[in-house]
């Protein structure tokens, strides 16, 4: 049986999820598994669907990208898939597909990995640079506090008697953001 895993890092690419979506009902996957999350954060879907497959299974993405964060996270969830007696095939590779069962389509997946792990570490470099010569010429601000923005909100929930545990999981922020709120109201209160 093949299964599919697609994966966006935002809900903002709702385009590309439906597109790898479509991709991986075209190429055969019986069953889909798909998620909004960053690679870095805990990837639930995934975890389901490396607990979901079979012995003779094929786990089918459409790059290596929407798989693994890194060239050894690449190979962890391979082995891991090995383990169970499952194959993994990548679509998205120029009119070719790497396919896992043979030591050609290993050391092609070993090697893409690396080239997309090469490539977000340049991503990221440029990144760096371009903040830095941002904050040099006085032009970056940063991200805008998101609980700050929500302060209005906090100071009414609060005042309602709602706990602080409640209330970040209603305005969708950390209850120790919801804390930092607070603490700013009473020191704006007794400087007053």
């Amino acid at each position: 049986m093949q299964i599919g895993y697609a994966r966006t890092s935002t809900t903002d690419q709702e385009a590309g999820l439906e597109a790898q979506e479509r991709d991986l009902t075209a190429a055969g996957c019986a069953k889909l598994f798909a998620e909004r999350v960053s690679s870095v954060a805990k990837r639930a879907r995934l975890d389901a669907a490396l607990d979901f497959v079979r012995e003779g299974d094929t786990l089918t993405v459409t790059k290596p990208d929407r798989l693994a964060r890194s060239v050894s996270d690449l190979l962890a969830i391979v082995a891991r898939l090995e383990a169970k007696g499952v194959a993994l095939r990548v679509l998205s590779m120029g009119g070719a597909e790497v396919d896992t069962r043979t030591p050609t389509g290993r050391l092609m997946l070993t090697m893409l990995g690396a080239v997309a792990e090469f490539e977000r570490a340049l991503i990221l470099e440029r990144q760096r640079e371009g903040i830095a010569k941002a904050k040099a010429e006085g032009r970056y601000k940063g991200r805008a506090p998101t609980a700050q923005a929500k302060r209005p909100d906090v100071v009414k929930l609060i005042a309602e008697g709602v706990r602080p545990t409640e209330i970040a999981k209603r305005l969708g922020i950390g209850r120790a953001s919801v804390y930092r709120v607070l603490a700013g109201t009473k020191d704006q209160a007794t400087a007053a």
